[in-house]
């Protein structure tokens, strides 16, 4: 079973920075599109920034030129760097992997 583990949420000030990480247990990860999505309760879950294999990569015109998406293959882990960080991206961020396995969440909060 392939287990997904996001990390590095926080609490940080508005224009500041984050950088999550997302581990995955598979060694499918080399070969499946990845992605970033987030979630306010109540609300729908929304994709941030997608990865193909090919490093092709997408992202949600809200954080277009603030965050990048990345991979590194060797360690099968997906990266987040977000700056210049907002109240509104404030949310649970989730990391999507192989077979749309879904990891548990990790928190981000941008408030003064």
């Amino acid at each position: 079973q392939v287990q997904v583990v996001e990390s590095g949420g926080g609490l940080v000030q508005p224009g500041g920075s984050l950088r999550l990480s997302c581990e995955v247990s598979d060694q499918l990860f080399k070969f499946s599109e990845m992605g970033w999505y987030r979630q306010i309760p109540g609300w729908q879950r929304e994709m941030v920034a997608t990865i193909t294999v090919g490093l092709r990569v997408i992202y949600a015109d809200s954080v277009k030129g603030r965050f990048r998406i990345s991979r590194d293959n060797a360690k099968n882990t997906l990266y987040l760097e977000m700056n210049s960080l907002k109240p509104e991206d404030t949310a649970i961020y989730y990391c999507k992997g192989p077979r749309d396995t879904w990891g548990q969440g990790t928190q981000v909060t941008v408030s003064s």
